[in-house]
Formats: structure tokens, C-alpha cells, sequence
């Protein structure tokens, strides 16, 4: 068997692997040792390899983002952020026609702004969002969509450290990065919008608006979210200006939003210890991932995958866009079947070096900064892809109520709206790089 059989042989397995629920990260790790001493026939690479990768995976100063974004993310669930937000939104837009799920769509964006993680979001706002819905009456395919929906807003609005990852794999700046993944995060909060206006029209008896706001609630609304907006603005501001790395960045972030749940009284020395309990847990799952992408990637390197498919996208004259739709709906159907991690940890060193090779008329940094977002928005449309996208399985087994199937036929709208986004940025590179180009 050759190099490239082998490492096609690799994937099948992997995949079989993660069906017997198999971790992921063990997964990989595994297939990446076999691979590796069936291709050199010795186990001396492998055993040299573990001793170097093990420190240079768990050692990286680039990587040390990933944890304190995560305990950002658990200091602003502890603080009550996601409630205010949720609250503020409810005044402006609650008495219109689906107003309550669109709220909780404003809520997701507010929240994944100093959040980054996708399921955090979707379970966070969840807790505020799904009583409220209840209680006008929302039926359960709206509900729950929309809140499953919302949630990927989590690791698409800066900051990500999904799109940290990406960055530390195709080596590019992080700062634009999230400059260049702020309008599209803001295009998918719009586009959510008009999903549930469009199911209301279709559906005018899906829900009921909540009683009109008055301008003093308005304003009460909104004067609580002020924590939200200073977070964001110093920490993506920051980044961008280059007040502060993004390492730095994400400490002052995590500083400011456990300080805030700390004056808010949300926060004591058990519920600290909660908190950097479930980051460590999250970082550590996160980072085994990383490590057993790491052995697998360097499989795959030896059998010269990426380079001889690269190589061959680029003598076989087919066009730049056509390679472009075929890698975006691999990842639509890995979403199927993985996390947003493990398939930017998995796919990008292959997928990459294919891109880089084809004229879109960019420059280099600016193909790689799209294709990012690209990847980054096809990921986000996997978590809510049936029949396993993780965000619906966190919000079906919050509402259980509500049947899996209804939350299917839900969804199916909002995905629709995002293909539609994928399509629009695909083909008009300048919505995403025009942040870069001020």
C-alpha cells in the first residue's frame, strides 16, 4: 500500500473510531502513531516525536489564549451578563412579531462577544431565553432553533479561539483575523433576524409578542449592559490597536468580566473555584485534541498528503472556485459528525496548502485571512447541521419537551440563511478583508 492509500486508509478508520465513540483527541492520537510507524517501518520517529511535541503542544504561549477566553467565558455566565443582555434586547424588539427569539439572537451576539464559545452561548442564553419564550406562547421548532442558532454566534463574533486556532495553524496575525470575522459575525446576527420574521409571516401563530416596552425600561435596559460593551471594546480595540497582544488581550478581558461578577455579587471564592474548575477540564479536553491533531498532522506529513494533493489541484487546472465550493462541503458534512475543533485541528494543514495555491486575485495574507472565515462560518453551520449538531442536542436536552424532531424542521430555515451568508462572503472576498483595507 502506498503513502497516499495509507493516509486515505487513515480517515476511514479515524471516522469509524469517532462512530464507536471513540474521544476524538484519543482518536487521533492513536491513528496518528499507527500511521507513523507502519509509514517508517520504526518507532523511533514516534518515540522522538512525543518527546518533543508533548512540551511544544502544552508549553505554547499562543495556545495559553484558549484557557483564559474559556474562564471569560465562565466569569460572564457567573455574572448575570447574559440575562441583562437578553433583557435589553426584550425591550427594544420583544412587542414585535417574534420579538422575544429575536432577542435571544441579540442576546447570543452580545454574549458571544466576550464569550467565544459557541455552546456556552447557546446554553447561557438558553437558561434566560427559553422561559421567556414559554411564556408567549413560542412553539418549540422557533424556540429552540433560534437559540441553537444563536448559539454558534458564540465562536464566530470576535473574540474566538476557534479562529485562534486557525490562526496558530496557518500562521496568521490573530488581530485581523478577528477584525476580518467582525462583519460576517454581525451579517449572521441579521440574517437570523430575518429567518424568524420570515417563520412569523409563514407562521403567525408560532408565538405572541410580549407587551410594548416604555422609554424608561428602554433605557434601564440598556444602561445594564454597559459591562458588555467596555469588555468587548477594550479587549477586540485593544487587540486591534495594538494596545496589547492577544494573550494580553484575553487577560484583560477575563480581569474585567470576573470583576464585574465579583461587584455584582455573583462571585466568592467556592464559585471562583467552580469556575477555573470547569476551564481547566474545558482547556484540558481541548488541548488533548490538539496534541492528537498534532501526532496525526505529522502522520500525514510523512505520507506527503498535503503536498502531493496540492500539487495536484494545482497542475489539474480545475477552477480556483470550484476547489473552493468542493472544500466548503466537506466541511459542511464533517460538521456533521464533529466539533469545530477537531475539524479545524484536522482539515486546515490539508486544506490549506491546496488554497494558497489558487489565484482568487488576493494576496496571500488576505486568501488565508478568508478562507479562515470561511472555515470558520461552515464550522459554525455544523453545530447546527442535524442529525449531530452539538448546539441542538444543548438546547433539546435543556428543553425536553420540546421533541429532537420539531427542533430539526426549525433549524433547517436558519441554515438555510447561513448557506446563503457562505455563499454572498465566498463570492465577495471584500466584505470580509474591507475591515483590513481601513
Amino acid at each position: 500500500m502506498g503513502n497516499m492509500e495509507l493516509a486515505g486508509l487513515s480517515f476511514v478508520v479515524l471516522l469509524a473510531l469517532i462512530f464507536l465513540r471513540i474521544p476524538i483527541g484519543l482518536a487521533m492520537l492513536v491513528v496518528g502513531i499507527g500511521g507513523t510507524v507502519i509509514v517508517t517501518d520504526s518507532w523511533i520517529p514516534i518515540l522522538a516525536q512525543m518527546k518533543s511535541l508533548t512540551y511544544e503542544t502544552f508549553s505554547s504561549y499562543s495556545l495559553s489564549i484558549v484557557p483564559l477566553f474559556l474562564l471569560m467565558g465562565q466569569f460572564a455566565t457567573r455574572s448575570g451578563m447574559s440575562r441583562g443582555l437578553f433583557r435589553a434586547a426584550a425591550a427594544m424588539v420583544g412587542h414585535r412579531r417574534g420579538g422575544i427569539a429575536m432577542a435571544s439572537v441579540a442576546g447570543c451576539a452580545g454574549f458571544g462577544a466576550i464569550c467565544g464559545s459557541s455552546l456556552a452561548t447557546a446554553a447561557t442564553m438558553a437558561q434566560v431565553a427559553l422561559p421567556e419564550m414559554r411564556r408567549y406562547g413560542y412553539n418549540g421548532a422557533l424556540s429552540t432553533a433560534c437559540l441553537a442558532a444563536g448559539g454558534t454566534l458564540g465562536i464566530l463574533i470576535p473574540p474566538s479561539f476557534v479562529l485562534v486556532i486557525y490562526a496558530i495553524l496557518a500562521e496568521q496575525n490573530i488581530a485581523k483575523l478577528f477584525a476580518a470575522a467582525f462583519v460576517p459575525g454581525i451579517l449572521a446576527a441579521i440574517g437570523y433576524v430575518i429567518t424568524i420574521a420570515l417563520f412569523m409571516r409563514f407562521d403567525p401563530d408560532a408565538a405572541k409578542p410580549a407587551e410594548k416596552a416604555t422609554g424608561r425600561e428602554r433605557i434601564e435596559a440598556m444602561l445594564e449592559v454597559w459591562p458588555v460593551v467596555l469588555i468587548f471594546l477594550l479587549v477586540v480595540g485593544g487587540i486591534y490597536l495594538g494596545w496589547f497582544t492577544p494573550t494580553e488581550g484575553a487577560a484583560v478581558g477575563t480581569a474585567g468580566t470576573g470583576l464585574v461578577a465579583f461587584f455584582r455579587g455573583q462571585l466568592g471564592w467556592k464559585s471562583l473555584g467552580e469556575c477555573i474548575l470547569a476551564t481547566a477540564v474545558s482547556s484540558g479536553m481541548i488541548f488533548f485534541i490538539v496534541f492528537g491533531a498534532g501526532v496525526f498532522n505529522s502522520f500525514l506529513a510523512f505520507t506527503q498528503m498535503p503536498q502531493t494533493m496540492a500539487e495536484w489541484v494545482g497542475n489539474a487546472g480545475y477552477s480556483p472556485w470550484l476547489v473552493l465550493v468542493g472544500i466548503l462541503l466537506t466541511y459542511l458534512v464533517f460538521g456533521c459528525v464533529m466539533d469545530s475543533v477537531s475539524m479545524i485541528l484536522l482539515t486546515v494543514p490539508i486544506f490549506f496548502p491546496i488554497v494558497m495555491t489558487l489565484d482568487f486575485g488576493l494576496s496571500p495574507e488576505e486568501t488565508a485571512i478568508w478562507f479562515g472565515v470561511l472555515v470558520l462560518i461552515v464550522v459554525e453551520v455544523g453545530l447546527i447541521t442535524p442529525p449531530v449538531g452539538m448546539n441542538l442536542f444543548i438546547i433539546n436536552s435543556m428543553a425536553p419537551d420540546v421533541p429532537l424532531t420539531q427542533t430539526y424542521k426549525g433549524v433547517i430555515f436558519f441554515v438555510l440563511s447561513d448557506l446563503i451568508r457562505v455563499a454572498i462572503l465566498a463570492a465577495f472576498p471584500a466584505i470580509t478583508l474591507a475591515v483590513l483595507w481601513i
